[in-house]
C-alpha cells in the first residue's frame, strides 16, 4: 500500500469512528446531527491533511472552494459525510466518508470509501476482483440488481432495469450504493439526480481497482478537479452489463437528449 493510499484509508477511518462516536452520545438527531457530524468530520480531515500533506490542496463539500487547486499537483477531494440525511437518521448503515487523491499526472491515484457503521473501510489497493467483461462471474442464483438514489431514483431507473432483467433497489448514499456493487450484492449503481465530485471521485477510485467500469450516462469519462465542480450522473457496474445500460441512459443524457 503507498503511503496516499494508507493516509486515504486512515483518513476516512478516523473521520468515521468520530462520526459513530457523535451519533451515539451527542444527543443530537436528524438535520442537528447531520450538520454537527458534517463540521467536525470536516475539521479533522482538514487538520490531518494539514499536517500530512502541507503541500496538497483540498476539495471538499463542507469547505470553500480555493481555486488554487485547479493549478495544482495534486487535490484530496473529500466528503465528510456522504448521505447526511441517512447519518442523522437512527438505525441507518447508508452513509459513507470519501476520501480520494487526483494528481495531475494520473487523474486519481488513491481512493478510500468508509462505512462507519458497518465497521468497514474499502481502498483501491486490492487487485480486481471482477474481471473485465468475464460474465462467469456474475451471479447465478438472482436477477442482476441496479442500485438507485431512494430519494432521485432516475427517470429511466425501470427501464434500465428491464434491459438487464434485473431489478431495482434504492439505497441511501453514492458511497454505499457503489460499495454494494463493489461487494457484488449489486450489479450497477446508476444516478442522473445530480452529484458533485466529493460524491463520487472516492467510490470510483475504488470501483476501478476492483475492475468495474464506471463512467457518465453518456459513456463518457468522469473527469474531476474541474473548474465546476458539479458532475450530476455516474454508472459503476459490471463490466460486461456496460452495453445494455448504455443503450438505455445515453438517450437520456443531454448530448443524446
Amino acid at each position: 500500500m503507498t503511503a496516499d493510499r494508507r493516509l486515504a484509508r486512515e483518513l476516512a477511518s478516523s473521520a468515521g469512528e468520530l462520526l459513530v462516536r457523535l451519533r451515539s452520545t451527542s444527543g443530537l438527531s436528524g438535520k442537528a446531527l447531520g450538520k454537527e457530524g458534517d463540521a467536525r468530520s470536516n475539521a479533522l480531515l482538514l487538520e490531518i491533511l494539514a499536517r500530512e500533506r502541507p503541500g496538497d490542496l483540498v476539495l471538499s463539500e463542507e469547505s470553500t472552494d480555493d481555486k488554487r487547486r485547479l493549478d495544482a499537483d495534486r487535490v484530496w477531494i473529500v466528503d465528510p459525510v456522504d448521505g447526511t440525511r441517512e447519518y442523522g437518521t437512527e438505525g441507518r448503515v447508508d452513509w459513507a466518508v470519501h476520501v480520494a487523491l487526483w494528481s495531475a499526472d494520473a487523474d486519481l491515484i488513491a481512493g478510500a470509501v468508509a462505512l462507519p457503521a458497518l465497521g468497514i473501510v474499502y481502498t483501491d489497493d486490492y487487485p480486481p476482483a471482477v474481471p473485465g467483461g468475464d460474465s462467469s462471474n456474475c451471479p447465478k442464483d438472482r436477477a442482476p440488481r441496479i442500485v438507485v438514489s431512494a430519494s432521485r431514483p432516475p427517470l429511466f431507473s425501470d427501464a434500465v432495469a428491464q434491459a438487464l432483467g434485473g431489478d431495482v433497489l434504492p439505497m441511501g448514499s453514492a458511497g454505499a450504493k457503489a460499495m454494494a456493487v463493489v461487494r457484488g450484492e449489486a450489479d450497477a449503481y446508476v444516478h442522473a439526480g445530480g452529484q458533485y465530485e466529493w460524491d463520487s471521485a472516492a467510490p470510483v477510485a475504488v470501483a476501478r481497482a476492483k475492475g468495474l467500469w464506471c463512467g457518465r450516462i453518456d459513456g463518457s469519462p468522469l473527469r474531476y478537479n474541474q473548474d465546476d465542480t458539479y458532475l450530476p450522473d455516474v454508472i459503476i457496474c459490471r463490466p460486461e452489463l456496460t452495453e445494455k445500460i448504455l443503450s438505455v441512459t445515453t438517450a437520456h443524457s443531454p448530448a443524446g437528449a
